[in-house]
């Protein structure tokens, strides 16, 4: 298999990645490899709301695997077999994620690009295929979900100076609040006293998170960034 195209996301880094599709908002643009860059590849796509994409853990390809892994949800204690659970380490280091789809762009230079929200993709990751999201068939609201049968963390308040939140495009603001309020850190990691830093959309946010509330200190540019994220 080769990859059709790679995303652009917010996320230069794994920590702070939403740990499902679709729990934060965030934008990102699907763009196609230049093989792939053919319009009539994706005609019809822009009539469906949704859309899977399936990808690469690109990070976590190694030659070996393990039948069982130590899921984060289960506190990073307990082993569960590889194929219970979404673990990045996995034979084929194969993820699958279902997106918004909100337009289909034609650029110059690169073809269709699809812009999408909702993808708990490193910026960068090849993807294999795209599929449209069928809801008649794709979706099982009444479905047992083994260990996990609930959204894993409650909702916790964020205090982002507005000066600071000021440093951030406009299109970023709400992406970057949400991604915090679903708490970022490990799951098992939760040190008050603790500074945490991430990357987010070209901008080193760090933050603290004491008694149920995330406190940001300090939004910056990263090096070699003109501060515009990459779906912009």
């Amino acid at each position: 298999m080769h990859p059709i195209a790679h995303i652009e996301s917010c996320f230069s880094t794994k920590f702070g990645i939403p740990r499902q599709a679709g729990i934060v908002d965030t934008p990102a643009r699907v763009v196609f490899e230049p093989e792939y860059r053919i319009a009539e590849a994706v005609r019809g796509l822009e009539d469906f709301e949704y859309i899977w994409l399936i990808w690469q853990f690109s990070q976590a390809v190694r030659p070996g695997w393990s039948p069982t892994v130590r899921p984060p949800r289960l506190g990073g204690n307990r082993r569960m077999g590889v194929f219970a659970t979404r673990s990045p380490f996995r034979p084929n280091a194969l993820g699958l994620s279902s997106v918004r789809l909100l337009r289909v762009s034609t650029e110059a230079g690169l073809g269709p690009v699809l812009h999408v929200a909702g993808a708990d993709l490193l910026d960068g990751t090849p993807i294999f295929d795209i599929k449209p999201y069928l809801p008649y068939t794709d979706s099982h609201p009444e479905a047992r979900s083994g260990f996990a049968p609930q959204a894993a963390e409650a909702l916790l308040q964020v205090d982002c100076p507005p000066q600071m939140l000021a440093l951030l495009p406009a299109g970023l603001r709400g992406g970057l609040l949400d991604v915090l309020a679903h708490d970022p850190r490990p799951q098992y990691q939760h040190d008050p006293n603790r500074r945490y830093g991430m990357e987010f959309g070209g901008f080193e946010i760090k933050f603290s998170v004491a008694d149920g509330t995330v406190h940001v200190e300090g939004v910056s540019p990263l090096p070699c960034s003109d501060g515009r994220p990459p779906t912009q």
